[in-house]
């Protein structure tokens, strides 16, 4: 019995000493992908908002400036109303529906003057380029978690470990080919 104790204690201290080694490389692991997978959320999280942002933003364009085309189309129609009316009624009630046309300007520029469309296009030119900014700093962050884990999978003892319970490297976040590109905002919907 006392023979089989010996490298009994032995197997066991071995075990332990694996043991000591292995259990925080692999809780290191199981922290370092969750580490990517976060950061990975929010590369998702800011490309949702800039999916969600430009649609708004130039939906809200479009529609001050379908606003502005509205009144100005008014107008438009009251002016000519007014130019074809005959009697002195027609006269009087086109003359009226100009002067609420001509009102309904005065409201629209009084409450956005200096062509307010500008400050909407400034404004969907700041929430773009802040998206941006948001975005270029998610997918710096990733790729710099994504690093730290592809240099524990690669590293010794991480890399038997890794292999052993199927830790892969992550993949860096690369630009689109196409990114170079500068990405066209069309207002006018004709695609020119």
């Amino acid at each position: 019995m006392k023979k089989l104790l010996g490298p009994l204690v032995i197997i066991i201290v071995i075990i332990a000493v694996f043991a000591a080694i292995l259990v925080p490389s692999y809780n290191g692991f199981v922290n370092g992908e969750e580490d990517v997978n976060q950061a990975y959320a929010q590369v998702e999280n800011q490309l949702q908002r800039r999916m969600d942002l430009i649609p708004n933003l130039v939906n809200t364009v479009k529609g001050f400036a379908s606003h502005e085309k509205e009144v100005l189309s008014n107008i438009a129609d009251a002016r000519s109303k007014l130019a074809g009316a005959n009697t002195p009624a027609e006269q009087a009630a086109a003359n009226d529906q100009l002067s609420g046309a001509l009102s309904r300007l005065l409201v629209v520029v009084e409450n956005y003057p200096a062509l307010k469309a500008d400050a909407n296009f400034r404004q969907l030119m700041d929430e773009l380029a802040g998206t941006e900014n948001r975005l270029s700093v998610a997918r710096q962050d990733y790729n710099e978690v994504v690093s730290n884990y592809n240099k524990k999978v690669k590293r010794m003892p991480g890399s038997i470990v890794a292999s052993v319970f199927g830790f892969d490297q992550k993949e860096y976040f690369k630009a689109d080919p196409n990114a170079k590109e500068a990405p066209v905002v069309d207002f006018n919907g004709d695609g020119k």
